[in-house]
């Protein structure tokens, strides 16, 4: 099934494209990777498939809806979303239990499924030691893994990451893609993420999204299935 779409977009700040000519398909059940120098759109190209931003030109679809009708459910997590100070108030397991709010409903109280959802997310992240202390004592690293533990816990069919990586060490970064990998392997979720550790994670990847900026031929978009073998960009 083709979750997101796009067709010949255009889009810019001011003046200036950022992106040019951008024909992409995604499809479920794949991990995908972002990937491009700094300045090269990444971070935009996630926030039009999702429709936080409009394109100047061209068309934008992200299925919503599955052929049963349930509706997708989507975790983003956007880059330096895990920026909080030394006086953030909140303790690491009330943050991560926000991110199942929008599964309760209106009035509704957590169950005990709802817990297990929370506490295996923390611990999936291996946060889960954690949880009592206050997220501003944390390291960068932590807060990141605290960040992706919260879009867990929404148990998302789509999960979209900007550079999620950010502050966390080798190990610690293996044990994420190897989860994310079992996501997208064992449980056919979409997995959508920025990053600049091809080297690192490409063992694990469907496909690398390649954005560039080159002075004398503008901005592209190519796309690399998981054997490294270029097949030039989307049409």
């Amino acid at each position: 099934m083709i979750l997101s779409s796009m067709r010949d977009v255009f889009f810019g700040y001011g003046d200036q494209a950022v992106i040019e000519h951008l024909s992409l398909d995604i499809h479920s059940g794949e991990f995908i990777g972002i990937s491009g120098p700094n300045g090269a759109a990444k971070s935009t190209l996630l926030k039009l498939m999702l429709g936080l931003a409009k394109p100047w030109s061209g068309s934008v679809v992200f299925k919503r809806v599955l052929e049963d009708g349930s509706k997708i459910s989507v975790g983003y997590v956007p880059q330096q979303v895990a920026s909080f100070n030394a006086g953030f108030p909140s303790k690491v397991i009330e943050l991560v239990r926000s991110g199942r709010y929008a599964r309760l409903g209106l009035f509704k109280r957590f169950t005990s499924r709802d817990h297990e959802v929370i506490e295996r997310s923390l611990k999936d992240v291996g946060m889960w030691e954690y949880r009592s202390r206050k997220i501003g004592e944390l390291s960068g690293g932590q807060k990141q893994r605290i960040c992706i533990a919260r879009a867990l816990a929404h148990e998302p069919q789509v999960l979209i990451l900007d550079e999620p990586t950010t502050g966390m060490d080798v190990t610690s970064r293996s044990d994420l893609y190897r989860l994310l990998n079992n996501y997208v392997k064992q449980k056919g979720y979409t997995v959508i993420m920025v990053t600049h550790s091809l080297e690192e994670i490409g063992p694990y990847l469907d496909r690398v999204v390649q954005l560039e900026r080159e002075e004398n031929e503008g901005w592209r978009c190519s796309v690399t299935n998981s054997c490294s073998e270029l097949f030039g960009p989307e049409v």
